[in-house]
């Protein structure tokens, strides 16, 4: 889609009950660290920082780690900040800078 920088935030939501919901949670946002792309965790999702093609499948494979975790049914919340003529980054939205 383009080659600049986007930002893309994903949340999960697990929907069933059975185990400990935030491990499975913590398994997507495992992927995620691992995953070299620039990222923030806040309370509510993790917003990821990189090139359209690569957040995506970081996005899929954040999903197969809850499948993987043992979840069988969960929401998946995800927001993209897309700029065809520059990069999004995450410090031009601070508030501190």
């Amino acid at each position: 889609m383009t080659d600049k920088n986007i930002q893309l935030a994903i949340q999960v939501v697990p929907l069933e009950r059975n185990g400990d919901v935030y491990e499975k949670i913590d398994a997507a946002i495992e992927v995620i660290q691992k995953s070299g792309v620039e990222y923030m965790i806040t309370p509510m999702e993790t917003v990821m920082q990189g090139p359209y093609d690569k957040l995506q499948e970081v996005a899929k494979d954040a999903q197969e780690a809850l499948i993987k975790s043992g979840c069988r049914e969960f929401l998946v919340n995800i927001k993209m900040h897309i700029r065809t003529d520059g990069d999004v980054t995450m410090e031009e939205k601070r508030l501190d800078r």
